[in-house]
């Protein structure tokens, strides 16, 4: 398999040379090194990224990416079946957020003009001071 430096990966991906070494860096991607320690990578390191930037898109953390990834036999790269399983993990969490999301979207329309700027009274913020029972910090629009 032919090896890609690294400002061709950065050409071929779409991906600043800087975003390369950051994900070399956290374990997503790896390189080889040669004699003058340049960087080299193999060919399917472009697979890899493509699945990293979308994880990233839909707001998938590194961290998660990265198990993800360290979980496929022998570090392959991901392949359709792979992105398949892969893509389900991450599921409920994004089904979690598309809810959040959805009642902002859905309830935020009750606030606009209100102007009541009330932390104790906000029915979006804190619909009856519900927050007061959860102790002090901030607790808005925070998951459990």
């Amino acid at each position: 398999m032919r090896e890609l430096s690294v400002g061709e990966v950065a050409r071929r991906s779409g991906v600043a040379v800087s975003a390369l070494h950051f994900y070399e860096r956290k374990g997503l991607i790896h390189s080889l090194r040669t004699a003058g320690n340049q960087r080299r990578y193999a060919g399917d390191v472009l697979r890899r990224i493509a699945v990293i930037r979308v994880a990233q898109r839909v707001g998938i953390p590194l961290d998660a990416v990265r198990d993800a990834l360290a979980s496929l036999p022998e570090g392959r790269t991901p392949s359709p079946d792979d992105w398949a399983e892969l893509s389900g993990r991450w599921r409920e969490d994004l089904d979690q957020r598309i809810a959040q999301l959805t009642s902002l979207r859905d309830r935020l329309g009750d606030c606009i003009g209100c102007g009541c700027l009330s932390i104790s009274a906000c029915a979006l913020a804190n619909p009856g001071d519900a927050l007061a029972s959860q102790g002090p910090g901030a607790r808005r629009w925070i998951g459990p």
